[in-house]
């Protein structure tokens, strides 16, 4: 039977089971932590939510009720902390999901709460769906022991440790996950012995892992750059809908100014410029969860391929370590038994190399249990992570048109408003026009003559087209009555007088 949620967006989605839940603050003494509720339901409740007892709130938590594999446990900060710590030691060579950072200023607000609370149950999500995690047995005792086996084990060290998270685990399946494969696992060094080369040992696969260690450090170059500059990005959005908030401000305070239809189309400015500084801090917030978000949990995914490359190393290092050790004692022992006299310090020699021998084909067994798993985990991140930048790049596409398209839409709304603002205001009574019509072309009363004036006789055309006499050339006495009669050459135009400069005088000038 398959748990998996049909094609999940991300690959512990089909974890749905494992939840991380009411977070309560606990004071002890000086010391205060939150704890929160890890709940495991039963996996086949996944297509069904109402059977989930986190999402029923008809249905009980009390433990009697419980199936076998359903458990509830309290886990403060400190135990995810262990857990990521243990995960480490028991399967070095894996990419342990990162665990959300800790943070010493406002770690006890909601907003900080509900975000851990988040990160911890993705993190616990992640490795359960994990192929070289999951079936952990600190996972399982985190998940199921009680609180005095959990805590027992979680303070016990070394191979105390080891066998407290041992007696505690109970090993219930947690999610079916596809086996890793361990085929060809002990051939490593079949053909090929270690060797001492410089003051490491020496494999066949150094140069694999050599041009991988390449391939993660420039990795990581470029994908803090993007994510620098994906930061950026989101900044200026946010400035930008600062910016709109104030010029629709101003434009409101500039439309109040004005008291006619110009008055009302600035105002309208204002209000889509103040919509639009909503919509773009909204799209700011959303690239910064889409996209930046997204890119920094690549960063950090990044880093733990690190630290699965530096445990192999520190493996590398403890087997090139057996392998001086045993060649030291090896030497002592041939000494020891060349000496006469020196049989029973001889014995002990002996005894000392095959304790040496047997340390180092431990240690020989581990490199290579954790170069192999350090090659699958590559080979996993490069194809999830592939997937997730992918995913990332596409809706951040996405969330650029939506965007795109809510902002022309809202400018589109406004340009026809706008485009009336002439008509409607020159429509009001009292209204100070822009310009002054042709005085040539108007009577008194303001009416327009142009269209008659094109209908008239060629013959009045022709005679209007002559020029007109300079007043010079006109008889005195004509030129005094001009003078007196001048003012009835003024034409009233929407209450302003001008003068008609255009006006006609008989050029025959008679007796008077």
């Amino acid at each position: 039977m398959s748990y998996a949620v049909e094609n999940p967006n991300r690959p512990e989605d089909a974890a749905s089971f494992i939840t991380v839940s009411d977070p309560v603050q606990h004071s002890e003494g000086m010391n205060k932590f939150t704890s929160y509720r890890v709940d495991v339901s039963n996996n086949n409740n996944d297509h069904n939510p109402d059977q989930n007892s986190t999402n029923n709130p008809h249905s009980t938590n009390d433990d009697i009720f419980r199936p076998p594999n359903c458990t509830a446990v309290l886990r403060r900060y400190s135990d995810f902390l262990w857990l990521y710590e243990r995960l480490h030691k028991e399967r070095a060579g894996a990419i342990v999901p990162p665990l959300p950072e800790k943070q010493a200023v406002s770690r006890f607000s909601q907003a900080f709460i509900e975000d851990r609370r988040v990160n911890l149950e993705r993190f616990l999500r992640r490795i359960a769906v994990h192929p070289e995690l999951y079936d952990a047995n600190c996972l399982d005792t985190f998940l199921r022991a009680d609180d005095l086996s959990f805590q027992t084990a979680k303070n016990a060290k070394g191979q105390v440790a080891d066998a407290m998270v041992m007696a505690s685990s109970v090993q219930y399946p947690i999610i079916p996950v596809q086996p890793r494969k361990k085929d060809g696992l002990k051939k490593w060094f079949a053909e090929t012995k270690a060797s001492m080369s410089g003051d490491l040992v020496r494999s066949p696969d150094d140069d694999l892992f050599e041009e991988i260690d390449r391939y993660i450090d420039g990795l990581a170059k470029q994908m803090k750059n993007v994510q620098n500059q994906a930061s950026l990005l989101v900044r200026k959005d946010k400035e930008l809908a600062n910016g709109l908030f104030e010029f629709g401000m101003a434009f409101n305070i500039l439309g109040q100014s004005e008291a006619d239809a110009l008055g009302e189309g600035l105002s309208k400015m204002g209000l889509t410029a103040d919509g639009l500084s909503t919509l773009s801090m909204d799209h700011a917030d959303k690239e910064m969860m889409k996209f930046e978000t997204p890119l920094k949990e690549y960063i950090k995914t990044i880093y733990a391929v690190k630290l699965a490359l530096q445990r192999r190393h520190e493996k590398r290092l403890t087997y090139t370590t057996c392998l001086s050790e045993v060649a030291t004692k090896r030497a002592s022992f041939a000494r020891l038994r060349s000496m006469p006299g020196a049989e029973a310090r001889a014995y002990g020699s002996e005894m000392s190399l095959k304790r040496g021998e047997a340390a180092s084909e431990a240690a020989k067994e581990e490199f290579i249990i954790v170069s192999q798993r350090v090659l699958r985990e590559v080979d996993r991140f490069k194809r999830e992570n592939g997937a997730s930048m992918k995913r990332t790049v596409l809706d951040y596409i996405t969330l650029q048109i939506e965007y795109n398209k809510k902002m022309e839409q809202a400018w589109s709304d406004l340009l026809p408003q706008l485009e009336k603002v002439d008509a409607d205001r020159f429509s009001t009574a009292g209204s100070i026009p822009t310009s002054i019509p042709d005085p040539g072309l108007t009577d008194g009363n303001g009416v327009d003559f142009s269209q008659t004036i094109q209908q008239e006789q060629p013959e009045q055309l022709q005679q209007q087209q002559q020029p007109k006499p300079h007043l010079d050339q006109v008889p005195l006495d004509y030129r005094n009555q001009m003078k007196i009669n001048d003012a009835q050459n003024m034409l009233n135009m929407g209450g302003i007088q001008y003068r008609n400069n255009g006006a006609d005088f008989p050029i025959d000038a008679g007796p008077m």
